[in-house]
């Protein structure tokens, strides 16, 4: 079974109010560990290159902000915005504006850092899709066939070998990269295996290559991520690589060079998880319970903070362990709960509890908190 995570990333402030109790609890809260999380620090920034051949460095700078920023809406908006520069200039008439830091980077490049918040408000105020911090932790499995007998999986890192096998070590390298290039470029984070001992024991080149579901996935668990990614590559020969990817019950297979097939599940993924600007704001009960300790709320307390559908939230009542929050989420309560259901919390069956007597027109929802 895989678990889920979530990312934690700036966004738009959430509004929060609750009776004294939590307000006791908030003030231990910063002490609380926080949620698992995967830090995407490259989501709102870019390194481009600088033009040559213009002359004045203001408009060198200029036309890398507006590389730079079509770089950023590709991973937060998708494809086909960051690919429409008439409509990129129609939201953003002044890149400059949303920059909050540069600097020179190697190679006659510029790092440019922008204001994820500002941009993400300008996407949503004009109905444009954004694709916020819920992104997938996805575990990458590459069996690759050099041939000539040389079969490897590629690992997190390259193992210390001879000097005869400084060539492969090279290879590897560069096929490793190549995904991460395209998935950083995406937005997407990825790990490759430790290839340790442990997953020796438990994957072989064959499971890979042959395709042993059942295998693959129960090695992947000791990595906690929710998506899984396996790939198998023939260099050497005119075969296509094949490709499966895991994530919950569903199950894709595709063939391609990595760049295709990393573009794929980015934009999967984003369909899964990206909410339009236009979608409608709605309010939603959402009953937590399994909130029995001072880290127990500060982790759900972050999880609502860093889940992007939503816009605000306040404590109605508590009661025990179980919390009432009054949640106003974009898409409604089927986005939410799927959402919820993402970051980890547990849905319940059943109505909600007697100790709120509280009445609601509105849709709710049950999730236990279990850590």
């Amino acid at each position: 079974m895989l678990k889920s995570r979530f990312i934690a990333l700036p966004g738009i402030a959430k509004y929060r109010a609750g009776i004294l109790t939590i307000l006791v609890l908030a003030v231990f809260a910063f002490a609380a560990p926080a949620a698992l999380a995967v830090e995407l620090s490259t989501l709102y920034t870019a390194q481009v290159a600088l033009d040559d051949e213009q002359d004045n460095p203001l408009a060198m700078r200029a036309m890398a902000y507006e590389v730079a920023l079509a770089d950023v809406l590709l991973r937060v908006s998708g494809p086909e915005l960051s690919a429409d520069p008439e409509m990129i200039a129609l939201l953003f008439p002044d890149p400059p504006s949303y920059v909050v830091q540069y600097r020179p980077g190697d190679d006659n490049t510029l790092w440019v850092s922008f204001d994820g918040g500002a941009i993400e408000r300008t996407l949503r105020q004009a109905g444009q899709t954004v694709w916020g911090s819920d992104r997938p932790l996805t575990l990458v499995w590459l069996a690759v066939d050099w041939g000539q007998g040389k079969r490897e999986i590629i690992a997190a890192n390259d193992p210390l070998r001879s000097r005869d096998a400084a060539r492969s070590i090279d290879r590897n390298r560069l096929l490793r990269q190549r995904v991460l290039d395209i998935a950083q470029r995406r937005g997407l984070p990825i790990l490759f295996p430790l290839l340790d001992t442990e997953d020796l024991e438990n994957l072989s080149f064959s499971d890979l290559w042959g395709g042993f579901d059942e295998q693959i996935l129960l090695a992947s668990e000791r990595y906690d991520v929710n998506s899984i990614l396996v790939g198998r590559i023939r260099p050497a020969t005119h075969q296509r690589n094949g490709w499966s990817y895991f994530f919950g019950s569903d199950e894709r297979r595709w063939n391609g060079e990595p760049e295709l097939v990393v573009n794929l599940v980015a934009d999967l993924l984003a369909e899964e998880f990206a909410i339009s600007g236009s979608a409608p704001l709605e309010f939603v009960d959402l009953n937590v319970s399994g909130i029995s300790s001072v880290e127990a709320y500060g982790a759900v307390e972050n999880m609502l903070s860093n889940t992007s559908l939503i816009e605000s939230y306040s404590i109605n009542e508590v009661a025990g362990d179980r919390i009432q929050y009054r949640v106003e989420a974009r898409g409604g309560m089927e986005r939410l709960r799927r959402a919820l259901r993402f970051n980890g919390l547990i849905e319940q069956n059943g109505s909600v509890d007697d100790r709120f007597a509280i009445e609601s027109f509105e849709p709710s929802l049950e999730f236990f908190y279990n850590p």
